[in-house]
Protein backbone atom coordinates (compact mmCIF):
# COMPACT_ATOMS: atom_id res chain seq x y z
CA UNK A 1 0.00 0.00 0.00
CA UNK A 2 1.84 3.49 -1.11
CA UNK A 3 2.18 5.45 1.24
CA UNK A 4 0.71 9.30 2.17
CA UNK A 5 2.05 11.77 0.71
CA UNK A 6 3.78 14.17 3.64
CA UNK A 7 1.12 16.96 4.37
CA UNK A 8 2.73 20.34 3.09
CA UNK A 9 3.85 22.57 6.19
CA UNK A 10 2.67 26.20 4.95
CA UNK A 11 2.88 27.76 8.59
CA UNK A 12 5.37 30.40 7.23
CA UNK A 13 3.13 31.20 3.50
CA UNK A 14 0.22 31.66 6.17
CA UNK A 15 2.31 34.20 8.60
CA UNK A 16 3.24 36.09 5.47
CA UNK A 17 -0.43 36.04 4.14
CA UNK A 18 -2.15 37.08 7.17
CA UNK A 19 -0.13 40.14 7.05
CA UNK A 20 -1.06 41.47 3.91
CA UNK A 21 -3.41 43.57 5.60
CA UNK A 22 -5.62 43.15 2.50
CA UNK A 23 -8.74 42.23 4.21
CA UNK A 24 -11.36 43.71 5.43
CA UNK A 25 -10.27 46.06 8.80
CA UNK A 26 -12.27 44.83 12.14
CA UNK A 27 -15.20 46.66 13.08
CA UNK A 28 -14.25 47.62 16.12
CA UNK A 29 -10.62 49.52 14.86
CA UNK A 30 -10.73 53.37 15.05
CA UNK A 31 -11.52 54.50 11.62
CA UNK A 32 -8.16 56.52 11.56
CA UNK A 33 -5.90 53.11 12.26
CA UNK A 34 -7.94 50.99 9.62
CA UNK A 35 -7.73 53.94 7.17
CA UNK A 36 -3.57 54.58 8.04
CA UNK A 37 -3.63 50.61 7.53
CA UNK A 38 -5.48 50.21 4.37
CA UNK A 39 -3.65 53.62 2.64
CA UNK A 40 -0.43 52.94 3.21
CA UNK A 41 -0.92 49.15 1.61
CA UNK A 42 -2.78 50.32 -1.00
CA UNK A 43 -0.19 52.93 -1.82
CA UNK A 44 2.86 50.42 -1.65
CA UNK A 45 0.72 47.63 -3.60
CA UNK A 46 0.41 50.93 -6.40
CA UNK A 47 4.49 51.41 -5.75
CA UNK A 48 5.03 47.56 -6.32
CA UNK A 49 2.95 47.39 -9.50
CA UNK A 50 4.98 50.16 -10.83
CA UNK A 51 8.50 48.95 -9.57
CA UNK A 52 7.89 45.28 -11.02
CA UNK A 53 8.04 46.82 -14.54
CA UNK A 54 12.11 47.40 -14.08
CA UNK A 55 12.28 43.27 -14.63
CA UNK A 56 11.42 44.02 -18.36
CA UNK A 57 14.16 46.53 -18.95
CA UNK A 58 16.62 44.35 -17.11
CA UNK A 59 16.04 40.91 -18.66
CA UNK A 60 16.51 42.63 -22.49
CA UNK A 61 19.93 44.40 -21.31
CA UNK A 62 20.85 40.63 -19.79
CA UNK A 63 19.78 39.25 -23.21
CA UNK A 64 21.25 41.81 -25.39
CA UNK A 65 24.83 41.84 -23.46
CA UNK A 66 24.60 37.45 -24.13
CA UNK A 67 23.70 37.92 -27.60
CA UNK A 68 26.12 40.68 -28.49
CA UNK A 69 28.93 39.32 -26.75
CA UNK A 70 28.45 35.46 -27.61
CA UNK A 71 27.28 35.65 -31.15
CA UNK A 72 28.86 39.02 -32.61
CA UNK A 73 31.58 39.65 -30.04
CA UNK A 74 31.07 42.73 -29.50
CA UNK A 75 30.22 43.10 -25.53
CA UNK A 76 28.76 46.34 -24.32
CA UNK A 77 30.52 48.45 -21.51
CA UNK A 78 26.68 49.70 -20.22
CA UNK A 79 24.94 46.09 -19.66
CA UNK A 80 27.19 45.25 -16.31
CA UNK A 81 25.76 48.67 -15.19
CA UNK A 82 22.44 48.93 -15.88
CA UNK A 83 21.78 45.47 -14.39
CA UNK A 84 23.00 45.92 -11.24
CA UNK A 85 21.29 49.37 -11.56
CA UNK A 86 18.31 48.03 -12.33
CA UNK A 87 18.44 45.05 -9.95
CA UNK A 88 19.16 47.29 -7.23
CA UNK A 89 17.05 49.62 -7.63
CA UNK A 90 14.12 46.96 -8.21
CA UNK A 91 15.04 45.73 -4.80
CA UNK A 92 14.71 49.21 -2.96
CA UNK A 93 11.39 50.06 -4.49
CA UNK A 94 10.00 47.23 -4.04
CA UNK A 95 11.35 46.59 -0.05
CA UNK A 96 8.09 48.48 0.66
CA UNK A 97 5.92 46.29 -1.35
CA UNK A 98 7.62 43.31 0.18
CA UNK A 99 7.33 44.15 3.76
CA UNK A 100 3.35 44.94 3.52
CA UNK A 101 3.38 41.17 2.77
CA UNK A 102 5.71 39.81 4.92
CA UNK A 103 7.83 38.64 2.90
CA UNK A 104 11.06 39.68 3.80
CA UNK A 105 13.10 36.81 5.21
CA UNK A 106 13.03 35.91 9.19
CA UNK A 107 13.46 33.18 11.71
CA UNK A 108 9.72 31.96 12.37
CA UNK A 109 10.76 28.57 13.37
CA UNK A 110 9.90 29.73 17.30
CA UNK A 111 7.73 33.13 16.25
CA UNK A 112 5.24 30.59 14.04
CA UNK A 113 4.08 28.78 17.45
CA UNK A 114 3.47 31.74 19.28
CA UNK A 115 0.03 33.06 20.12
CA UNK A 116 -1.21 35.98 18.02
CA UNK A 117 -0.94 38.49 21.03
CA UNK A 118 2.29 37.45 21.21
CA UNK A 119 3.37 37.57 17.83
CA UNK A 120 1.76 40.36 17.95
CA UNK A 121 3.42 41.92 21.18
CA UNK A 122 7.24 41.01 19.69
CA UNK A 123 6.38 42.74 16.70
CA UNK A 124 5.65 45.82 17.76
CA UNK A 125 8.55 46.40 20.42
CA UNK A 126 11.09 45.31 17.59
CA UNK A 127 9.26 47.54 15.65
CA UNK A 128 9.53 50.80 17.69
CA UNK A 129 13.26 49.73 19.26
CA UNK A 130 15.20 48.46 16.34
CA UNK A 131 13.33 48.80 12.88
CA UNK A 132 12.24 52.89 12.84
CA UNK A 133 14.97 53.72 14.76
CA UNK A 134 17.80 51.74 12.40
CA UNK A 135 15.98 53.03 9.60
CA UNK A 136 15.80 57.00 10.27
CA UNK A 137 19.91 56.63 11.52
CA UNK A 138 20.16 54.92 7.73
CA UNK A 139 18.12 57.75 5.79
CA UNK A 140 19.86 60.47 7.61
CA UNK A 141 23.16 58.78 6.65
CA UNK A 142 21.95 58.50 2.88
CA UNK A 143 20.93 61.57 2.69
CA UNK A 144 24.71 62.68 3.07
CA UNK A 145 25.82 60.15 0.50
CA UNK A 146 23.56 61.47 -2.24
CA UNK A 147 23.90 64.73 -1.67
CA UNK A 148 27.77 64.54 -2.31
CA UNK A 149 27.36 62.49 -4.78
CA UNK A 150 24.92 64.51 -7.10
CA UNK A 151 27.53 67.96 -6.18
CA UNK A 152 30.66 65.84 -6.81
CA UNK A 153 28.45 63.99 -9.78
CA UNK A 154 30.19 60.94 -8.90
CA UNK A 155 30.70 58.30 -11.59
CA UNK A 156 31.30 54.39 -10.61
CA UNK A 157 35.12 53.67 -11.50
CA UNK A 158 34.70 50.28 -11.68
CA UNK A 159 33.76 49.42 -15.09
CA UNK A 160 34.82 51.55 -18.63
CA UNK A 161 31.51 52.92 -19.26
CA UNK A 162 31.64 55.06 -15.41
CA UNK A 163 27.76 55.33 -14.87
CA UNK A 164 26.36 58.48 -12.48
CA UNK A 165 26.24 57.23 -9.03
CA UNK A 166 23.41 59.36 -7.88
CA UNK A 167 20.36 57.78 -9.62
CA UNK A 168 20.75 54.51 -7.54
CA UNK A 169 21.66 56.03 -4.54
CA UNK A 170 18.64 58.18 -4.61
CA UNK A 171 16.75 54.95 -5.30
CA UNK A 172 18.15 53.84 -2.23
CA UNK A 173 16.58 56.91 -0.30
CA UNK A 174 13.39 56.47 -1.81
CA UNK A 175 13.24 53.05 -0.64
CA UNK A 176 14.29 53.70 2.82
CA UNK A 177 11.43 56.22 2.80
CA UNK A 178 9.07 53.49 1.84
CA UNK A 179 9.71 51.30 4.18
CA UNK A 180 9.46 53.98 6.86
CA UNK A 181 6.28 54.64 5.57
CA UNK A 182 5.05 51.04 5.67
CA UNK A 183 6.72 50.40 9.09
CA UNK A 184 3.66 52.59 10.32
CA UNK A 185 0.71 50.47 8.71
CA UNK A 186 3.40 47.50 9.79
CA UNK A 187 3.57 48.63 13.78
CA UNK A 188 -0.32 49.08 13.90
CA UNK A 189 -1.41 46.13 12.77
CA UNK A 190 0.99 44.47 15.47
CA UNK A 191 -0.28 47.04 18.00
CA UNK A 192 -4.20 45.30 17.35
CA UNK A 193 -2.58 41.85 17.08
CA UNK A 194 -1.23 42.13 21.08
CA UNK A 195 -3.95 43.52 22.25
CA UNK A 196 -6.93 42.02 20.26
CA UNK A 197 -5.54 38.42 19.64
CA UNK A 198 -6.33 38.66 16.08
CA UNK A 199 -4.49 39.93 12.98
CA UNK A 200 -6.21 43.00 11.30
CA UNK A 201 -7.58 41.76 7.88
CA UNK A 202 -7.61 37.94 8.60
CA UNK A 203 -11.34 36.61 7.57
CA UNK A 204 -14.29 36.96 9.78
Amino acid sequence: MAEEPNKLDITDEMIAERRGGSGKMPSDMPGWMASTIVNIDKINKIIGNIVCWITIPLIFAMVYEVLARKLFNAPTMWAYDMSRFMYGALFMLGAGYALSKGVHIRADFLYRNFKTKTQGLIDFWLYLLFYFPGLIVFLYMTTGFVQESITRSERGMDTAWMPLMWPIKACLWIGILFLLVQGVSEILKSYWASTKGKWPGDEE
